[in-house]
């Protein structure tokens, strides 16, 4: 059906009022976030709200000299905001997919420009990819994150999970690789008779090779990232 009128409009697109879970995905582009505390998110993210709710952009030393040393080294956009409070936050990127993880002890990279929001409580670090740095636009950084809450990450399109084994290494376009788990460490390979091929994103050769056990999820898209506003 491609016409409504206003009440079924209305009744098919409202809000879920029994959601009840901290994170609820309303569709899924937009995250509702059942707030009764604090809860991280990416700036810029956020596109309704109601209840008493505060909005606090991420203090520039907030997180110790060292995470800001390496945001300030990357200036690519994972500036971050906490709202606290009591209320319903509803957050989105883009009309990206959001996919929600519940890490129960376990970590996960996610590239720093496809996180959209994680519990308070989470361990969190940012991971800087020097050797890529100059061959990107604006660089590529990772957030690390790990201990027990949730976390949703954005793809554009539907995210492709492959399987990594000792004796299978994954080969991924740095500009379409949105997250990989915790146990792995890529490394950077090129490769000039690629270069028309793969990595069209970022115009270079450069591949990430992921070895070992785990897995890395790669979206259909290859997102170029622009450096951040200040």
């Amino acid at each position: 059906m491609s016409k409504y009128s206003i009440h079924q409009f209305v009744q098919k697109t409202k809000q879920d009022e029994n959601a009840r879970e901290f994170f609820e995905l309303e569709t899924d582009r937009l995250l509702e976030v059942n707030l009764n505390g604090l809860v991280w998110a990416k700036a810029g993210s956020m596109i309704s709200y109601e209840g008493n709710i505060k909005f606090e952009r991420e203090g520039m030393l907030e997180h110790g000299l060292g995470k800001f040393v390496k945001k300030a080294f990357s200036g690519e956009g994972a500036q971050l905001m906490k709202a606290h409070g009591e209320g319903k936050l509803y957050v989105a990127d883009s009309g990206k997919k959001i996919t929600v993880l519940d890490l129960e002890g376990e970590s996960i990279y996610i590239n720093g420009n496809d996180l959209l929001a994680f519990q308070d409580g989470l361990v969190w670090d940012i991971k800087l990819m020097r050797r890529v740095a100059g061959m990107m636009a604006g660089g590529l950084f990772n957030i690390r994150l790990e201990g027990e809450g949730l976390v949703a990450f954005t793809s554009h399109y539907e995210p492709l999970t492959l399987l990594v084994t000792p004796d299978k290494p994954i080969y991924t376009d740095p500009n379409a690789t949105v997250a990989w788990s915790g146990s792995l460490e890529p490394d950077f390979v090129t490769d000039i008779q690629l270069k028309s091929l793969f990595g069209r994103g970022s115009g270079e050769s450069v591949q990430m090779k992921f070895s070992g056990n785990g897995f890395v999820v790669v979206q259909p898209y290859e997102e170029v990232y622009q450096a951040l506003q200040k």
